[in-house]
């Protein structure tokens, strides 16, 4: 309907414009038809172009619109697609272009020293280059509100402190354990949740594999779970690294940016993120430490299960899923026997626990 609205507007305009150009026309066409027709006017000469002009600007509208309206459509797709953050970041940096451009060239055009189309050129140019700057530090410009903001509410009263940003990786939300920290209260501050990390996600949950596929649904249900049942502020992070393909990457730069901790349990993000000079939050270090304590020279009452990876050995498991390896326990797969502890090993990637029969301790 306001196709139709703008066609017949065109049209209007065509026709003022014709009846406004009919008599500078008048003189050459009948210049040119007297000698053929011997006719020197013409009858309503006006109105014919009034006609004439409505016709064909209402031909011209429908070919313009057409092309206008493809041009606004792709103009809301591309403006669709743009994080939020990053438009606001660039108009900032279209506005400090804009005033620079003004305070460089204000006195140079008062002075005659340019020309109205080389300041229009260089105020396009400015804003053009405050846009772009903007929308490549919007990560550090919107870090930078969010401190300031947090620094005002530190200040505002002890009630309100600062909250450090936990950035959470892909395995740490599919693990799960997370939910049951964070509904605990040992988790504070804000659990960040990249919007890269969202993809993958639903990468993963869409895939043809049926075992990625339960993890992938997995943790989408966890991250479900922490939003709408637990007391925890979670924040959705827009923005995106574009120049960096890999996904650890990303969340260490991120982390970086926002200057908050990563919280995971892959162990090679761990390394990365020590040697990066990020702060890093280990599920398996904090399950490690709530763990039951073993010593050394402990007994232990378990059930041999497998043979183990060297000679002569067992495999057991306690409760909590620790690993036993029985030296010598390969003589005892299916029975429960008591083991002396003879050493622990504990990493980041889990607890190992080192042990013996006792009843070779007694024969010996």
């Amino acid at each position: 309907m306001m196709r139709k609205w703008f066609q017949l507007l065109f049209a209007v305009i065509g026709g003022a414009l014709g009846v406004q150009w009919s008599d500078t026309i008048r003189k050459p066409f009948f210049d040119v038809i007297e000698p053929v027709s011997g006719l020197d006017s013409m009858p309503g000469y006006e109105f014919w172009m009034f006609a004439l002009g409505a016709v064909l600007f209402y031909s011209v509208s429908t070919v313009v619109l057409y092309y206008v309206t493809r041009l606004v459509q792709k103009g809301e797709e591309q403006v669709g697609n743009v994080p939020i953050t990053e438009l606001l970041a660039g108009s900032v940096g279209m506005v400090i272009g804009l005033l620079i451009s003004s305070v460089l060239f204000g006195p140079l055009e008062d002075a005659g020293l340019t020309s109205p189309l080389i300041h229009m050129l260089c105020i396009a140019l400015f804003a053009w280059v405050g846009y772009r700057l903007g929308s490549v530090k919007k990560d550090e410009l919107m870090a930078l509100l969010d401190k300031r903001q947090s620094g005002r509410d530190r200040g505002a009263g002890e009630a309100k402190g600062f909250e450090e940003h936990k950035i959470l990786d892909t395995s740490v939300i599919i693990d799960g354990r997370i939910a049951d920290i964070c509904k605990t209260g040992f988790i504070e501050g804000t659990l960040v949740i990249p919007e890269f990390v969202l993809e993958e996600l639903q990468h993963i949950a869409d895939s043809s594999d049926l075992l990625k596929r339960n993890r992938g649904r997995r943790g989408l249900d966890i991250l479900n779970k922490i939003q709408k049942e637990l007391d925890v502020k979670v924040l959705i992070y827009e923005g995106d690294f574009e120049e960096i393909s890999e996904v650890d990457s990303k969340l260490v730069r991120l982390a970086k940016v926002l200057q908050g901790k990563v919280i995971t349990n892959d162990f090679n993000l761990n390394k990365v993120c020590e040697l990066q000079g990020v702060s890093v939050l280990n599920i398996n270090d904090l399950a490690n430490a709530v763990k039951p304590v073993v010593l050394p020279g402990e007994e232990i009452l378990v059930q041999v299960i497998k043979d183990g990876k060297e000679h002569g050995q067992g495999v057991a498991y306690l409760d909590d899923g620790t690993m036993i390896v029985v030296e010598g326990g390969r003589d005892f797969i299916g029975t429960t026997l008591d083991v002396l502890v003879t050493s622990v090993l504990q990493t980041s990637a889990g607890r190992m626990i080192f042990a013996k029969p006792k009843l070779l301790e007694k024969a010996l």
